[in-house]
Order: structure tokens, then C-alpha cells, then sequence
């Protein structure tokens, strides 16, 4: 019988916690989570746990916090763990703490590396317009993502797949390949190999990266649309300054042609011209306001016939 792991997990988002969950359901023990610290959140702004450290407490974990590993380093190498586990924590692993583990790190990561290498994959994927993106867990060495690979799969993106969406999906099926990955760490039966291709690089997305330019094609902006929701967020600027966020639109298809930026009703569509066919809005979000129809948003909006986006 092979003998459980002592683990070491380090993450904080949503995207984290399916594969936190399914190694405390397995026969490893996770000697230590590591989560960023609880930060203030909404208009009350109430101190509130990460995703991971909740799901932790659920579980009985010990946690512990930190923004990068180096702080806890003696810590964390005095518990002799065998492997470490990292999964959207954010900043890199050094030494020595990179090789205490016996087993070292490994890493899940949201693409087919070394495609799209950096803080930022599935994000990119999208506005890239890919139709095929997946997952892979690799052992971690002290280059971004450069490691040698113990799994990967691939994964469809749909067609009105967002980041978030997309996320989701990768992040429950990538737990049960950590899973099964540090199940055949333990029993010595995997060996990695080495990243085939030439590496793209996915670094972190700002706010900008969110800015949908209306001189482009309808898929394009599409693309960067989906891949910009929930965040950074995409947005547009109308040419008296105003900011309107986007949070749904789709490529009419049927619909007529209209110059770059310029707003139109038809029937019960809030269309915006591109450099070929127009996007219906559905959802925006003008500046200081809730979330609204877009239909309502350009039914109030003074001087329709004079805005269009910049």
C-alpha cells in the first residue's frame, strides 16, 4: 500500500478550491494552506476571507497568511512536507523553499503549455479568438511556468464562453488531474516530460486591456469582451467622455451596416457599428448606475443620434 503525501497547498481565488477539495477528500494530508489575507469588500468594506481559506476552514485545515511564500519560508520547510501544491497563488516559489519538498511543487496551470505562460492564460486564449484551450499540472522550477509536464488536457472554448465561465470549467476538471497526479507522485509511477513548442506568454490584465475599440471587427471585439468578463471588465467610451461598461453583447449577424461606434435602435436591438457587422449590445453599465438592458440605456440616452463611441 502506498503511503499518503504530507502536503503543502497554496492558492486563494474560486478557481483554486475544486483542487483543494478534492485533495482533502483524498488519502493525502495537507499539512498547511497558505491564502492571501482577508481583504475589505464591498461598500462596508467588511474583511472577507479568500475562497480557499473558507473552503480550508470547512475542512479543518490549518491556514495560513501570506502574499508571497517567502515570509513563511522557514515555516514551511521546517514541516518537511513531501510535496507542495500551488494553484493561482500568484508570485513565484524560490529557494530553498522551491526544493524542500521531497517531491518538490507542482503547478496547475490553465493552458496547454507552453502556450499562453504567465498570470493571465485563459484571458488571453480569448481575445485571442482560440477556439481550443486546456489545463496542465507541471513541476514547478524557478523559470515562469517552465517546468517539465505530468498532465494535460485539452478543453473546447464555446462560443460565448466568458473568462469566468471558461475558468470554472478548467478549474473542476484540473482538480481531479492534481489529484491524480499527486496520487501517482506517491506511488511512483509518473515521470514528467519536457514543454514541446514554442512558448506565448499571458502576463497579468490591467485595466485598459478592457477598452473595446470600435474600429475593429465584430469578433474581435467580441473576443475581447468575453475575455475581459468578469475581469478587468470591458468597456467602451462614448465621445462626450462617458465610460459605459459592457457586460453582455453579442455579433448581430442580420444586422444592418452602420459606421465604426455608431448607435442604433432597431426595433428591440441596441446596436453599435464595427469595421464589419454590428454588435447588439445586451447589458452595460453606465458610469455612477446599476447594471442595466442596454435597450433601456439607449432609449434614455440624450442626443442618441449624436453619441457614438470613440
Amino acid at each position: 500500500m502506498t503511503a499518503p503525501l504530507r502536503l503543502i497547498f497554496a492558492g486563494s481565488p474560486r478557481a483554486a478550491v475544486p483542487t483543494l477539495e478534492a485533495l482533502a477528500r483524498g488519502p493525502h494530508t495537507i499539512d498547511a494552506v497558505i491564502t492571501r489575507p482577508p481583504t475589505p469588500q464591498g461598500r462596508k468594506r467588511i474583511l472577507t476571507p479568500t475562497p480557499v481559506e473558507v473552503s480550508a476552514v470547512e475542512h479543518r485545515l490549518p491556514v495560513l497568511h501570506a502574499r508571497s511564500l517567502t515570509p513563511l519560508q522557514d515555516e514551511l520547510i521546517a514541516r518537511e512536507a513531501d510535496l507542495g501544491v500551488i494553484v493561482a497563488f500568484g508570485g513565484l516559489v524560490r529557494e530553498p523553499l522551491l526544493s524542500a519538498p521531497r517531491l518538490g511543487w507542482i503547478n496547475l496551470h490553465f493552458s496547454l503549455l507552453p502556450a499562453y505562460r504567465g498570470a493571465a492564460p485563459v484571458q488571453h486564449a480569448l481575445i485571442a479568438g482560440e477556439t481550443t484551450t486546456g489545463l496542465s499540472v507541471f513541476h514547478l522550477t524557478a523559470g515562469l511556468d517552465e517546468g517539465d509536464l505530468y498532465a494535460q488536457r485539452s478543453h473546447p472554448i464555446g462560443a460565448h464562453d466568458t473568462a469566468g465561465s471558461l475558468l470554472d470549467r478548467l478549474a473542476v476538471e484540473g482538480a481531479s488531474v492534481v489529484a491524480d497526479v499527486v496520487d501517482r507522485l506517491a506511488a511512483g509511477t509518473i515521470e514528467a516530460t519536457s514543454q514541446e513548442g514554442q512558448p506565448t506568454f499571458a502576463p497579468k490584465l490591467d485595466r485598459a486591456d478592457g477598452r473595446l475599440t470600435f474600429t475593429a471587427a465584430a469578433s474581435q471585439i467580441s473576443a475581447r469582451l468575453r475575455g475581459t468578463t468578469p475581469e478587468p471588465g470591458a468597456f467602451g467610451e462614448l465621445d462626450d467622455g462617458t465610460v459605459v461598461k459592457v457586460l453582455d453583447a453579442t455579433i448581430a449577424h442580420d444586422g444592418p451596416s452602420l459606421p465604426p461606434g455608431t448607435l442604433l435602435l432597431d426595433g428591440r436591438r441596441a446596436l453599435v457599428g464595427t469595421a464589419d457587422r454590428p454588435l447588439e449590445l445586451v447589458t452595460v453599465q453606465p458610469a455612477g448606475k446599476q447594471a442595466m438592458s442596454a435597450l433601456d440605456w439607449m432609449r434614455g440616452l440624450r442626443d442618441r443620434d449624436a453619441r457614438r463611441f470613440a
